[in-house]
């Protein structure tokens, strides 16, 4: 079984934007974002979802990314760890 690493608090990612230099806030998974009921959709369904499945790499986890001082967005793929 593979988990995220930042969305089990394994981890904690620390991203800069690319546009202004600021911090940026993880959000949370990309998929959460898209109706009400996607945080709660079976794993593999939100990586069909998100494209993860249609990628080489099967083990992801797509993140938003916001920046605190300009309001940019960036989504970041992170590579899951074998629990």
């Amino acid at each position: 079984m593979y988990v995220c690493p930042v969305c089990n608090g394994l981890t904690k990612l620390e991203k800069t934007c690319e546009v202004c230099q600021g911090p940026m806030m993880d959000r949370g998974r990309v998929v959460d974002y898209y109706d009400d009921y996607s945080p709660y959709w079976e794993e593999e369904d939100a990586k069909m979802v998100d494209g993860v499945l249609d990628s080489k790499e099967k083990h992801l986890c797509v993140h938003v990314y916001h920046c605190l001082s300009c309001d940019s967005e960036v989504e970041l793929s992170v590579k899951e760890v074998r629990s």
